[in-house]
């Protein structure tokens, strides 16, 4: 009888276990933390001069991070204002002879003016004026094709003008500066190395929001919205570790579940991404696992 009395009382006990197991609740989306990472690349080519930079290290927008050789564009461009000089020389002696011919189209110009007087006055004859007229024309020729030289000239400068131009930005972008606040991921250079166009030297991310991806059933959709803050839970070594997070942004398109996430309901075959911010306070990495609880309440309490 007491062996009777005690197997029920230990079958009852599973019962309350099991019940007690199937009413917990679960977490209502699982994911990995990510983050904006940003490979910074050289813009010229060349020996790189300077590059102080380590793994881990935390930098500020517009610090100094390296140099690439500039010596072979500071040689180009003061060929090229050599070369505009000699130019400019041209064109000033063009200049010149222009003004001569303006100065002879003025005297003859007042010449004729006194010839028509003159012819006013019986003075003068009709081929005196003609002559001074064929003048006139033959100098408005003269500088015209003077002023087309000039013109290519002209063009000519504002070619080097532009080619500088181009120089100076290349060795301003020489100049290897850290275009955002943030950890350095990873280090692709090395100094003295020569680096090409395009070719990686760092990752960099911004670390101090991490951004925790999961994914939630087309269900779950009516419980969740932009702006809305969420309990971000962790492993930790004894417990769970809670986050505040707020969501960020919700996908307006299903996709099929992806094999390494597990959603509330298990055997959805569309769920929708979410990515939520969280707040890092240096515990967090990305790629680290994390569940996401939206709150029963409209507070949520660390």
């Amino acid at each position: 009888m007491k062996v009777t009395h005690f197997l029920i009382g230990i079958t009852t006990t599973l019962n309350i276990l099991i019940s007690c197991n199937s009413n917990v609740r679960k977490a209502d989306g699982y994911g990995n933390f990510e983050a904006t990472e940003i490979i910074i690349s050289a813009e010229n080519n060349g020996k790189l001069i300077q590059f102080n930079l380590q793994e881990g290290k935390t930098l500020k927008r517009n610090n100094f991070i390296g140099v690439i050789d500039t010596i072979p564009l500071s040689l180009s461009k003061e060929q090229l204002l050599v070369s505009k000089k000699i130019i400019s020389s041209k064109s000033k002696g063009v200049l010149s002879e222009i003004s001569v011919l303006k100065a002879e189209l003025k005297t003859a110009k007042i010449s004729k003016n006194r010839t028509k007087n003159l012819i006013k006055d019986n003075a003068g004859t009709q081929k005196q004026l003609d002559d001074i007229d064929g003048k006139i024309d033959v100098i408005k020729n003269q500088i015209k094709s003077i002023e087309i030289q000039n013109t290519s000239v002209i063009n000519e400068l504002k070619s080097i003008d532009v080619q500088v131009k181009q120089i100076e930005d290349k060795i301003q972008k020489s100049i290897v500066t850290n275009p955002i606040n943030g950890t350095v991921l990873a280090k692709y250079a090395e100094p003295n190395e020569i680096v090409s166009f395009g070719k990686p030297l760092y990752k960099i991310a911004d670390l101090s929001i991490l951004k925790l991806r999961v994914y939630v059933s087309e269900t779950q959709l009516s419980s969740i919205k932009i702006g809305q803050q969420v309990t971000v839970k962790i492993d930790d070594s004894k417990t769970m570790q809670n986050h505040i997070g707020t969501i960020s942004w919700i996908s307006s398109e299903a996709e099929f579940t992806p094999k390494i996430i597990q959603t509330k309901e298990e055997r959805v075959n569309l769920v929708y991404a979410v990515k939520i911010d969280v707040k890092n306070n240096g515990s967090l990495k990305i790629g680290m696992p994390a569940e996401m609880w939206v709150p029963t309440t409209t507070t949520i309490k660390n």
